[in-house]
């Protein structure tokens, strides 16, 4: 599979576009001044105790309080991990035994503030590194499952483990270490460990609450997470970041330098490759398949829900051969759309009904192998028996949408807004209330230009409000929101805001 990176910066935000065989697939994105908490470590101070939810809320210097579980608290292991009767189900420690107000806590964001909802924290911290991940708070060495020569396994787990014997420091070594020299693993892992005593000895000396560690900017966050061997090209569209990526490249993976090219065309980098459009088409709520099938998506506060619909492909003769093409082609847009658009959460997807079960086999196993190349854990659940499908991915930061759109000031998130015939009435009996309580013998109203027709109608039909007033009638189009008019009484020395003005007669 081909790969390429994009890296697009300038004076507001930072963007890293991920090529797959031409098609883009994973989108970042950072705004400037409003870079990502997420990996940030704090000295945190318990500010209350919420035992009817088993959670504390904790200040870290932010607007609100961090959310704190008392199953993400370190607390001695014997007392949280696990039931004597070996159950993979965790004990929850109760959250007044664990935490007392005033408390000071090292702490690592997982989530982001989300609306009116501070950060959910853990007190289990973990710092990544391009090879591994380095886990202080557990004594635990695991092996990326991505890794599946058991060899390679056992060669990396026992590099590990002997790099961190009695330090009781965890580490998982990452999918990158695959064929690794011993040498440069544990070269990471001691980078990682001293950057751990650094940042212990930061937390004895600071109060809280106060920032101890700041994860790494997206660009370095890029190179360490994304850009690796499968990676055939980054290109960069700013010399001053480009000479930042080369010089961290040479010292993270020296061998991957020659692939980052700095883009210095006249043409703006994201049109010249067509990726602007790209971008713009990646929030829109119907997406058309090749084949003329086309998917809805949309977002509640619950869940994601994506409608699978035939469209223009009618297929062959064999109705079932083509609700599964249709489905199986959907299957593998839907997994491209939910990396693009970083989809978290609960989904739920209505494919088109099938009625053989060797039909639904064969689209889940197709469905299964397009969600293995997203690296965010994604859990595929099954088939309802309504027929949905219903899988999980876990949320490791803002969505897409949830970075680039806002909740809509008029509609209030409903994407609905009143119909032009009902904004018309609205304005009627707005009207009539203001002749009743204001004098002047001119009445202006201002109003969309879809609504002006109308008015102009109900002004002059049966029983309208001209037929009973000594008043004129003008009416003006704004260019605003079709919901939003106004009406205003005036008097005949006020003539001059008569101009551009339709007079009802």
């Amino acid at each position: 599979m081909s790969k390429r990176i994009f890296v697009d910066v300038n004076n507001y935000w930072a963007r890293v576009l991920l090529e797959e065989d031409g098609v883009l697939s994973e989108i970042y994105i950072e705004m400037r001044g409003k870079e990502r908490t997420v990996g940030n470590i704090y000295k945190g101070r318990v500010e209350n105790i919420l035992p009817g939810m088993q959670a504390a809320f904790v200040s870290i210097g932010q607007e609100r309080n961090a959310f704190l579980f008392a199953g993400d608290v370190v607390v001695n292991k014997s007392e949280f991990m696990f039931d004597e009767d070996e159950s993979d189900e965790p004990v929850i420690p109760n959250i007044k035994s664990v935490l007392k107000k005033g408390q000071d806590i090292m702490v690592q964001v997982l989530k982001e503030p989300i609306g009116n909802k501070g950060a959910r924290i853990s007190s289990h911290i973990t710092l990544p590194g391009r090879l591994a991940v380095i886990m202080p708070t557990v004594n635990y060495v695991g092996v990326s499952r991505r890794i599946e020569d058991e060899h390679e396994r056992n060669r990396l787990k026992k590099i590990a483990e002997s790099t961190l014997e009695g330090s009781g420091v965890g580490v998982i070594v990452r999918t990158e270490a695959r064929g690794k020299s011993e040498e440069e693993i544990i070269h990471e892992i001691q980078f990682l460990k001293r950057l751990w005593e650094r940042i212990k000895k930061k937390y004895s000396l600071v109060t809280a609450p106060r920032l101890i560690h700041s994860e790494e900017s997206l660009i370095f966050r890029t190179l360490r997470d994304v850009f690796n061997s499968d990676v055939e090209e980054m290109q960069v569209n700013d010399e001053e970041y480009f000479s930042k990526v080369v010089a961290a490249t040479k010292i993270m993976a020296p061998e991957l330098e020659e692939r980052i090219k700095l883009y210095d065309d006249d043409m703006d980098m994201m049109e010249a490759y067509g990726l602007e459009e790209a971008f713009s088409k990646a929030l829109v709520r119907k997406v058309w398949l090749k084949n003329g099938a086309y998917l809805v998506i949309d977002n509640t506060e619950a869940l994601t829900v994506i409608d699978v619909n035939t469209g223009k492909f009618v297929g062959t003769s064999d109705l079932e051969q083509t609700i599964l093409e249709t489905n199986i082609e959907a299957a593998k847009e839907i997994a491209r759309q939910i990396r693009l658009r970083d989809i978290s959460g609960i989904i739920v997807i209505d494919f088109i009904d099938m009625l053989q079960d060797i039909s639904k086999a064969k689209l889940l196993e197709s469905f299964q192998a397009e969600l293995n190349r997203d690296k965010t854990k994604t859990t595929l659940i099954g088939m309802t028996q309504l027929g949905l499908v219903e899988l999980t991915r876990k949320k490791e930061r803002k969505s897409l949408r949830s970075s680039l759109k806002m909740t809509c000031p008029y509609c209030g998130g409903s994407g609905v807004v009143d119909s032009k015939e009902i904004v018309a009435v609205k304005i009627i009996k707005e009207t009539k209330r203001k002749m009743e309580n204001c004098e002047g013998e001119i009445v202006l109203i201002s109003a969309h230009g879809d609504v002006i027709p109308l008015l102009d109608e109900m002004l002059k039909g049966p029983d309208a409000l001209l037929d009973n007033v000594n008043r004129s009638f003008y009416l003006k189009t704004n260019n605003t929101h079709i919901e939003k008019y106004e009406v205003e009484i005036l008097s005949k020395k006020d003539k001059l805001k008569l101009e551009n003005t339709l007079k009802v007669s």
